[in-house]
C-alpha cells in the first residue's frame, strides 16, 4: 500500500514539474518573441535612418560645388555646410539658394520694382563763344594813311563814337575844298552845295563835322574815324602809318553783353533735346556757380569728324564774367514723355551680356533667399538706372547688389546663369574631388574634363578680358573712346577710367582681335599703347579733349 502510495505521490510531482516547465518555456517564447519583434523594428528604423543619412548631400552657400556626404564646415570658406536635399530651391531646379548668412557676406541686396516718372540727365560739355549776332568790323570809309591809332591793343573796350584813328587822306582834302568853294555861292547854286556835302556824307561825316569845317573856312588835313559800335577789341589789324584803302578793316569788335554757351551733343543724345529744354551748367573756371538758360537752337547737321551737334544756349552778360573760350559743362533733365510710368530699376541690377539683358528675381514664399534668373527687355539709359520695356512686374523684388556674386553662385551649381543660359554642370579645376557628382564616362578624369556633353560651349564663354592704356582728358573723351571700342564687331563691352588712363575690354577673340580695338581708338582720336591718332584728327577733337599739352 505504501509503494502505492509513494507512487502515485511521485507521478502528482513529476506533473507538477513538467507544468512548471511549460510554463516557464512558454513565457520564455512569450519573452523572445517580444524581443525578436521590437529588434526587428529598431532594426528596421536604424536601416531608414542610415539611409536617410547617406543620400543626404550636403553643401555650401557660398561655394556649392563643394559636395559632402556629412554636415560639418566648408574646406574652402569654412562657412557651416546645408542639406542639399532640404534646399528650398529644388522645387525649381532653375532657381538658386543662398542662406541668409551667404547673402549677407555677399553684400547682397534688393529693392520692390516700382513704376516712376522717367527722367533723363543728358550731359553736355561745350565753351562760352561771342554773339554772333553782336560781331561788327569797323572799316575805314574813306583811303588815305594811318596817322594815329587810338585804339592799340586787343581786348580795350570801345564806346560808339569814340575816335579810334586818325586818317590822312588827300581825297577828303580834296573833297574839303570842294566843299568851301560851294559854300560861298550855296545862295545861288544850292544843288552844287547840296551835292558836296552828301558826298562828305558818303564818307561817314556826320552832319556836326561838316558844319565844323564850313565854320573854319579851312581843311583839315587829319580826319577822325569813329566807333559805330561799343564792344571789346578782338583783334587790331591795322599798325601807325600804314597805307589803306576804303573798306579796309581797321578792328574786330564783339558786344558782350550777351554770350553763347555752345554745346557739343553726340548723336545719341539728340532725340533726348529739344528746344525749349532747360539746362543748368557750371564754368570750370568759378566752382560752385551755376547759370540757367535754355536751349535756343539745335544744329541740325552731324560734325563728320567728331561726331557731334552743336547746342546753343543764350546768356545774358551784363557783368562780364562770362569770357569767349571758358570750359563749361552743362546738364539737361529731359522728360521721357514716351516712356510715361514706366517701371525703372538700377543700372547695378543688370548683368548684361552685349545681346541679353538679365536680371535676378528674388523668389516669393521663401524663409531663405531664393532667386531665379530673367532675361528682360530694357528702354533708354538714365544716369544710373535703366527703364523696363518688358520682362518685370511692378512689385517683384530684384537683386539691386551683389547681382555677379548671385550669377557665379548660379554658375558653380550649374543652374541658368548670364554666361550659360542653359544651365549645365561646370568644368572643375584638375585636383579637386567632387563628392556627389556624377561619375566620369568613357574612361574620361573627373579631374579638369567633362563628357562629351558638358563640353557644348557657348558662344558667352569664348569671351577674353584685357585692359591697355588710352590717352584722353575727361567725359567727353571716355564717351569717345568706349563708343570707338564697342563699334569693332565682336566687342561686348568697354570701360575707359578717366583716373587711371586704362580701358577694361571684353570681346569675342573668334571676331576680333585687341589689334584691330586698338586700331579703332586710335581713329577717333586717342592715343594707346600700340597706336597713335592722326595729327589731323587729334586737332579736330574739342579743346578739353587735347592730352598732348
Amino acid at each position: 500500500m505504501k509503494t502505492m502510495k509513494s507512487m502515485k505521490t511521485m507521478k502528482v510531482i513529476l506533473f507538477n514539474k513538467y507544468l512548471l516547465f511549460g510554463m516557464f518555456a512558454m513565457a520564455g517564447l512569450f519573452i523572445g518573441w517580444l524581443l525578436f519583434h521590437s529588434s526587428g523594428k529598431v532594426d528596421e528604423k536604424h536601416e531608414h535612418t542610415t539611409e536617410e543619412v547617406q543620400s543626404t548631400i550636403w553643401t555650401c552657400a557660398m561655394h556649392p560645388q563643394i559636395r559632402m556626404d556629412a554636415p560639418g564646415d566648408c574646406p574652402i570658406c569654412g562657412m557651416e555646410l546645408i542639406p542639399l536635399n532640404n534646399n528650398p530651391a529644388a522645387i525649381d531646379p532653375e532657381a538658386i539658394q543662398l542662406t541668409k548668412e551667404a547673402a549677407q557676406l555677399a553684400n547682397v541686396l534688393t529693392s520692390v520694382v516700382t513704376r516712376q516718372k522717367p527722367v533723363k540727365e543728358v550731359r553736355l560739355y561745350g565753351k562760352v563763344q561771342a554773339d554772333e549776332r553782336l560781331l561788327q568790323n569797323q572799316v575805314a570809309h574813306i583811303p588815305g594813311r594811318i596817322e594815329k591809332l587810338m585804339v592799340n591793343f586787343t581786348g580795350e573796350t570801345v564806346k560808339k563814337g569814340q575816335t579810334l584813328a586818325l586818317i590822312y587822306s588827300p581825297e577828303l582834302v580834296t573833297s574839303q575844298q570842294e566843299l568851301l568853294e560851294a559854300s560861298k555861292s550855296k545862295v545861288t547854286q544850292p544843288e552844287i552845295y547840296e551835292a558836296a556835302k552828301e558826298k562828305l556824307r558818303l564818307w561817314k561825316l556826320t552832319d556836326d563835322q561838316i558844319s565844323a569845317i564850313e565854320r573854319s573856312g579851312s581843311v583839315q588835313t587829319n580826319f577822325e574815324v569813329v566807333s559805330t559800335a561799343s564792344g571789346i577789341v578782338l583783334s587790331r589789324r591795322v599798325n601807325n602809318g600804314d597805307y589803306i584803302s576804303q573798306g579796309t578793316v581797321l578792328y574786330d569788335l564783339a558786344d558782350l553783353s550777351t554770350v553763347w554757351v555752345m554745346f557739343d551733343a553726340y548723336e545719341s543724345d539728340l532725340p533726348f533735346l529739344k528746344t525749349g529744354d532747360k539746362l543748368t551748367f557750371t564754368i570750370q573756371a568759378m566752382p560752385g556757380q551755376n547759370y540757367t538758360g535754355k536751349i535756343i537752337f539745335i544744329d541740325p547737321v552731324v560734325d563728320a569728324a567728331t561726331r557731334v551737334s552743336k547746342v546753343r544756349v543764350e546768356i545774358n552778360n551784363q557783368t562780364g564774367k562770362l569770357k569767349p573760350e571758358m570750359f563749361a559743362t552743362g546738364i539737361v533733365h529731359a522728360n521721357m514723355t514716351d516712356f510715361k510710368d514706366k517701371m525703372v530699376i538700377p543700372r547695378s541690377a543688370v548683368l548684361w551680356t552685349g545681346k541679353r539683358s538679365i536680371v535676378y528675381v528674388k523668389q516669393p514664399d521663401s524663409d531663405e533667399p531664393v532667386f531665379k534668373i530673367r532675361e528682360i527687355g530694357l528702354g533708354p539709359m538714365l544716369g544710373n538706372s535703366y527703364i523696363v520695356a518688358d520682362g518685370l512686374l511692378e512689385g517683384e523684388e530684384i537683386v539691386t547688389q551683389g547681382t555677379f556674386s548671385v550669377d557665379a553662385a548660379a554658375q558653380l551649381e550649374g543652374k541658368p546663369s548670364m554666361m550659360n543660359p542653359s544651365g549645365g554642370k561646370l568644368s572643375t579645376m584638375p585636383g579637386m574631388d567632387m563628392p556627389g557628382d556624377a561619375k566620369p564616362s568613357d574612361g574620361q578624369k573627373m579631374a579638369g574634363m567633362d563628357t562629351p556633353e558638358d563640353n557644348k560651349m557657348e558662344d558667352n564663354k569664348m569671351i577674353k578680358h584685357e585692359m591697355f592704356a588710352v590717352s584722353g582728358n575727361c567725359e567727353m573723351c571716355k564717351d569717345r573712346i568706349e563708343k570707338a571700342a564697342k563699334s569693332v564687331k565682336g566687342v561686348r563691352s568697354a570701360s575707359w577710367d578717366v583716373k587711371t588712363k586704362k580701358i577694361h575690354i571684353e570681346f569675342d577673340p573668334r571676331k576680333s582681335d585687341l589689334q584691330t580695338i586698338q586700331k579703332a581708338i586710335a581713329k577717333a582720336g586717342h592715343d594707346n599703347g600700340k597706336f597713335k591718332a592722326d595729327d589731323k584728327t587729334y586737332e579736330s577733337l574739342p579743346e578739353c579733349c587735347h592730352y598732348r599739352k
